[in-house]
Order: C-alpha cells, then sequence, then structure tokens
C-alpha cells in the first residue's frame, strides 16, 4: 500500500435473519466472547484454537453496487490446540442466514466483531472441520466494509488492514494463511476477477459464474474479487508468466502504455530478489477515487487517474508500481507474523520503489534516504519507532500506515545496506524471500538472518533502529542530521 484511506463508523449488532440463533440451546451457556490473537495493533482479529487451511467464497452480484450481495463461505480448518467447544470467526457487517459445522446446523450469537458458533460436541484437536455460512456481504453500511463501489455499477476489495471480516466470515489475521477458491456470479455485461488464475467459466442467457483458484496460500487482507464493465487483457511476462490486466471500458488507449511496463518492472525486480513468486500477475484499474494503491494478491490495484494525472512525473508512477509489484515478495509472499511487522512490508517495498526512482529519472537514493532521516525523529515522535508504532485509535485502525514504517522502515534497511555493504544487503534480501517464501515472518526473524548473513551480531544495531525512541547516526554519514519538530 502506498497511502490510506481513513475509515471510522459507529458499531451496532450485527443482523440475525430465521432461526440460525438457537436460544434454547444458547440459554444455558456462558455469553459468547469476541477473541483475537493478541496482536498488539489490532487484538481482537484472528481467533484462537484452529489453523485455517481453506476457503471457499461464491458471491452473487446482482448489477447493483449499493446492494448487499449474497454469499457464503465455507472454511476448512484444522483444530491446533485444547478441544473447542465454540468457534469464534470474525464477521461484521453482514446477516448471517444460517452456520453449519460438518453439515449439522449450529447454533451461534454475535459478539462485537466476532460471530460465535456452537457445535453439538467439543473439536478435538487435529481435527478438521468444515465451516460453512451462508450470509450477505454489504457494500455500504455503518460499518465500513472493504468493498469499494466504483463508477459505473462495480466492486472492488481494499481489505488491509482489518476490513475482510466485513466481506466474508474468516479469520482475519495476516499470520494465518489460507488457500482460497472464489465463484463469483454476475449478470451477462459484468466481468468479476478475483486472486488467483481463472479455473472454470459457466454461462446461461442471464448471468455468468467464474470461479477462481490461488495456487499458494494468501492473508484474508491480500485477497481481492472486483466486478464491473471491464475489459481483461492478457499477454506473456518473462518466462512465460501469465499476466492479466483489468481495466474499465473505454480506458485501454490511455492506460496500454503503463501496461505495457509490467515486464520490464518484472525482469528488474528478478534481478534484485528472485523469481516472481506466484503463477499470475496484472493491474487492476478502477474508476474510484482510492487514494492509494493496494498490493492485493496477484492484482495490483490502482485508479485511473493515478495513471492519468498529469501532474505526478512518469519516474514516480513507475516507482509506485515497482512499490506494489515489490509487495508480491516483500508482505505477500512473505507475510508479517504481527501487524507491528508492518515495516518488513513497507519498509522493503519503500526501498525499491526509493531504487527504481534513483535509475529512472527521479532523486538519487542518497538523496531520498537522506530527506527520510532528516524526518525520522519526527516521525518516531508522533508514530513511534518502525518495528512498534503506537497503537491507533479505535475509529482510524488505517492509523498504522503512517510514514514511520514506510520512509521510516526503508531509511533503516539503507542504515543496514551502509553497515553491512552493498553485496551483503542484497544476498540478505534475496535470502529472506527464499527462507520464508509463502509464509509468516516477523522483525526477530529478520535481525537473525541479517546476522547469519553479514556474519556479524546485528541484534544491537537493528534494535537502535528499528525500535529506538530517537533515530541512530547513519553509518557513512557522520553528517547527517535530523530536523527538529515543526509546529
Amino acid at each position: 500500500m502506498t497511502t490510506a484511506r481513513a475509515r471510522s463508523a459507529p458499531r451496532p449488532a450485527l443482523a440475525v435473519a430465521g432461526a440460525a440463533v438457537s436460544l434454547a440451546l444458547l440459554a444455558a451457556a456462558p455469553a459468547p466472547e469476541p477473541l483475537g490473537i493478541g496482536d498488539r495493533l489490532f487484538p481482537a482479529l484472528g481467533n484462537p484454537g484452529y489453523d485455517v487451511l481453506r476457503y471457499d467464497i461464491t458471491l452473487r452480484y446482482t448489477g447493483d453496487n449499493t446492494r448487499p450481495l449474497e454469499a457464503r463461505t465455507r472454511i476448512a480448518a484444522r483444530v491446533t490446540g485444547e478441544p473447542l467447544e465454540r468457534l469464534n470467526l470474525d464477521f461484521a457487517n453482514g446477516t448471517v442466514r444460517e452456520a453449519r459445522v460438518d453439515g449439522a446446523e449450529v447454533p451461534w450469537l454475535a459478539a462485537a466483531e466476532d460471530i460465535v458458533l456452537s457445535p453439538e460436541r467439543p473439536l478435538p484437536e487435529g481435527k478438521v472441520v468444515d465451516i460453512d455460512i451462508r450470509h450477505t456481504s454489504p457494500t455500504r453500511g455503518a460499518r465500513p466494509s472493504g468493498w469499494i463501489r466504483t463508477e459505473r455499477d462495480g466492486l472492488v476489495m481494499a481489505n488491509q488492514a482489518d476490513a475482510a471480516h466485513r466481506v466474508f466470515p474468516s479469520n482475519d489475521h495476516p499470520s494465518d494463511k489460507a488457500g482460497f477458491t472464489f465463484r463469483v456470479t454476475t449478470p451477462a455485461g459484468f466481468t468479476a476477477v478475483a486472486s488467483g488464475r481463472r479455473t472454470a467459466r459457466r454461462a446461461d442467457e442471464a448471468t455468468v459464474t467464474r470461479t477462481f483458484r490461488t495456487a499458494r496460500p494468501m492473508a484474508t487482507e491480500l485477497a481481492q474479487v472486483a466486478i464491473g464493465r471491464s475489459l481483461v487483457l492478457r499477454r506473456e511476462g518473462p518466462d512465460g508468466l501469465p499476466l492479466r490486466d483489468v481495466i474499465p471500458v473505454g480506458h485501454r488507449a490511455e492506460l496500454e502504455p503503463w501496461l505495457r511496463k509490467t515486464s520490464g518492472h518484472l525482469r528488474w525486480m528478478r534481478e534484485r530478489v528472485g523469481d516472481y513468486p506466484f503463477a499470475t500477475y496484472g493491474l487492476l484499474v478502477a474508476e474510484a477515487d482510492l487514494g492509494f494503491a493496494l498490493e492485493t494478491q496477484t492484482l495490483s490495484l490502482f485508479s485511473v487517474d493515478f495513471f492519468t494525472d498529469p501532474r505526478r512525473p512518469d519516474w514516480h508512477r513507475e516507482a509506485v508500481m515497482i512499490h506494489e509489484l515489490a509487495h508480491h515478495w516483500f508482505g505477500n509472499s512473505v507475510s508479517p507474523r504481527r501487524w507491528s511487522d508492518l515495516w518488513l512490508n513497507e519498509g522493503h517495498a519503500t526501498w525499491y520503489e526509493w531504487l527504481y526512482a534513483a535509475e529512472h529519472g527521479g532523486p538519487s537514493l542518497e538523496a531520498l534516504a537522506k530527506r527520510a532521516y532528516q524526518a525520522s525523529d519526527a516521525w518516531r515522535r508522533d508514530y513511534g519507532p518502525p518495528a512498534r508504532i503506537d497503537v491507533p485509535e479505535d475509529d482510524d485502525k488505517l492509523g498504522i500506515f503512517r510514514p514511520v514504517v514506510y520512509e521510516g522502515g526503508a531509511v533503516a534497511l539503507y542504515a543496514l545496506r551502509q553497515e553491512i555493504g552493498a553485496e551483503k544487503f542484497g544476498e540478505l534480501q534475496r535470502a529472506w524471500v527464499s527462507r520464508h517464501a509463502h509464509g509468516v515472518a516477523s522483525t526477530e526473524d529478520f535481525v537473525r538472518l541479517a546476522s547469519e548473513v553479514a556474519g556479524e551480531d546485528l541484534s544491537a544495531f537493528l534494535r537502535d533502529w528499528l525500535y529506538g525512541e530517537r533515530t541512530p547516526a547513519m553509518p557513512g554519514h557522520p553528517d547527517w542530521r535530523t530536523k527538529p519538530r515543526q509546529g
């Protein structure tokens, strides 16, 4: 992600439909409670006791992007600890119509932004459970959704950081990655795309159903489903990689020069960190006032005006395209273990954005790093250090996307490169995305690997850069100074 939009809203109770809640069965049991996995920044997200293996999500779109989608989410999850008497799922915004566990209908209740299912018998450790929720997926309402409405009756997803569970029931934390299948039915005349590759298409006179499946695990915050009056443009990238761009009808001529740059961007990144880690890539361009770009998995999301606004220099446009592409190694393949590890995503993506800009008409790498260094103390005072940012306000969870994790993270990487040298730094980058490919990793993992590659203990050096209240002296640049806070 390169910039963020604000989301804030009051939190009414989850809607209830039909006879999904059996009060007789629940009356004697303790009241259900929302659970979380203890993330410092998002304590209510994620749920203990199970590991999601697969999501199978069915969506039916009417053609009106103000109306809720009818949806069904099936989850295969393995119980990982003590027998579970209740199953918590992150879900808010929608109406639950029915809940089943292993085929049997079960009672459920809402608890804050969880729904709590009560199977007839406790679920033992190691069991793979089939969870089946029929629900709606609203595109607007009192709670902000991961859906964004586009100008011509369409939708795109932007779930980062905490909005996926307002689209579909989930274990909504990046540490629990899983396989995804999406089945999306639309009226004829609409196009649907999703993360992964299309595996099936079925049409009748009125509707089209398309199925997409990911080949690699994905965090919920990276899921993408886009629906609209769109063109899907296919071409071949480096080494035969299938490229898929999705653009609004009527914009091909102005967007085509930018779409053609993807192959070169992929080659540029591959030279620095190794092979692209997924089975397909492309740009998803939306007619919407996004105010950000976003690295949804296999489809990087941009707005039309990002490419058409004449005030943006071309080098900057391409550098941001590199930023979102770089996330497919840093953030999408190697995902954060905790949200406090966000700098590993954004700092690295910003690093490659800087590097590309410096090589293609933008400011030099040293100039970009110096400017960030000068601002670093003020960022740390305002937001906390890169690897331990301040907890955001409840109504501003996107407050985690601050300069200190972007440029602040990148300037810490610049300092590391200055300390260990460009050759070792490049070796570290390649080792990081190889060792943790398609998994999750933490700041502590990065510090250990950096020390291993460098052949010296870097824990004190990186602790000061990543956790210090003040910015350390920059190796090789004793004359650099941070600027005092203004205002």
